[in-house]
């Protein structure tokens, strides 16, 4: 793995945790400001530090999203490949899925410039 994908691996990696511990401000300060990120919830995008914040404080007040990276990998492109264990469940506790899905990272200057979802 190259400096540049370790170094990589390791932001994500520090996203994700905070993620699941709902600390939005790191996380938005690791992406570009004008960030393209799926709406994996309602469908489409939402586009910006801003759309990415109002989407998953919508998504917490419904749902109790964890994921776990469990692998990362390099693609064609250059773009990093995050399989990633998600667990969703409802406020009540119920799990809704529990599946491994794919984040894919195109990282620009350090910063999270767009993430895709593959099934």
């Amino acid at each position: 793995m190259t400096p540049s994908a370790s170094k990589d691996q390791d932001m994500l990696s520090f996203v994700y945790n905070a993620f699941n511990r709902r600390d939005i401000e790191p996380i938005l300060a690791a992406m570009h400001a004008d960030v393209e990120w799926p709406n994996g919830m309602e469908g489409g995008w939402v586009h910006g530090r801003e759309g990415v914040r109002a989407y998953w404080l919508r998504q917490w007040k419904i749902l109790d999203p964890h994921v776990v990276p469990v692998r990362f990998e390099s693609d064609e492109n250059g773009r990093l490949v995050v399989h990633v264990k998600q667990l969703v469940r409802d406020l009540n506790g119920t799990i809704i899925l529990d599946r491994t899905v794919q984040h894919i990272y195109t990282i620009k200057d350090g910063l999270i410039n767009r993430m895709d979802i593959q099934e």
